[in-house]
């Protein structure tokens, strides 16, 4: 089976750039941007040799795995279209819960998560769990182009059929909970769900609906929670996020403290302490 795009996607104007394997769909994704594409490009692979993932660490990509970035060309504000992340973590969950709608949901290693629960959590800022374990990450990217107008690359990589095994969290791949959907599959309903998603955005508009959908499928809500922040660690409960997606704690004194970037760790990891 090839990658295609959902009728949705294609009937609002997406295109398709698939390979087998690339360096990076992100990379790729903005040198076309540089080279004048105009946006809503999906890249797709099967297999990425050079991903990365936040803060210029690794993300593996082995064949049948899926590494999909889409291009956005933009005028608009950028701290809006960092945004964006959160709808992309939306369609992720979409297109997970109907590629695989019969996965069971346990309780989760990292962070409390039990009968009930949707089977396909967010864990913010950019990762999608699944029993507690990551199963995807979304990175965003961006780079300035002529006119003032600016490229987002906004980077999906999933464990279809792998997942690694050296990294310092749990991790896990659609295969491993019993799953025998293949990457082509997925990215068709990724597509199709990144439109939904996208018109429910409209251009920053809708951010506060993407925040309420967000938070019913948020990992780790109400619990016990600590985020690295440049070498120092917070700790305290998983209040909220606010209007503009930021991570909200309720530290152990009642003061709220908001966080805009840091590494989240939910549960006993919390608990114990974050190494």
């Amino acid at each position: 089976m090839s990658f295609v795009l959902a009728p949705t996607a294609q009937s609002e104007g997406y295109r398709l750039d698939a390979h087998d394997s690339v360096g990076s769909t992100n990379a790729l994704a903005l040198d076309h941007a540089r080279a004048g594409d105009a946006g809503r490009l999906w890249v797709v692979a099967r297999r990425q040799e050079a991903g990365r993932g936040r803060r210029g660490r690794a993300w593996a990509t082995p064949s049948g795995n899926l590494a999909a970035t889409l291009l956005l060309v933009t005028d608009g504000n950028l701290q809006t279209a960092a945004t964006l992340g959160f709808v992309a973590g939306l369609a992720l969950s979409d297109a997970l819960e109907a590629v695989a709608p019969g996965l069971p949901v346990s309780v989760a290693p990292d962070g409390g998560s039990g009968p009930g629960s949707v089977r396909f959590e967010l864990k913010w800022p950019n990762d999608v769990l699944a029993r507690g374990a990551k199963m995807a990450g979304i990175l965003l990217e961006s780079a300035l182009l002529p006119g003032g107008r600016a490229a987002i690359a906004i980077g999906i990589g999933i464990n279809v059929v792998a997942y690694p095994e050296d990294v310092p969290y749990p991790a896990t791949s659609l295969r491993a909970l019993g799953s025998s959907c293949d990457a082509e599959t997925l990215f068709l309903a990724l597509s199709d769900a990144w439109s939904v998603n996208m018109r429910l955005w409209d251009d920053g508009r809708g951010l506060a609906r993407v925040r309420g959908r967000w938070l019913e499928r948020a990992a780790g809500l109400g619990g016990e929670v600590a985020v690295r922040i440049e070498g120092s660690v917070v700790r305290g409960v998983f209040e909220t996020i606010d209007a503009d997606c930021r991570f909200v704690i309720r530290g152990r004194d009642g003061a709220l403290v908001t966080v805009a970037a840091g590494d989240v760790h939910f549960g006993a990891v919390a608990s114990a302490g974050v190494a």
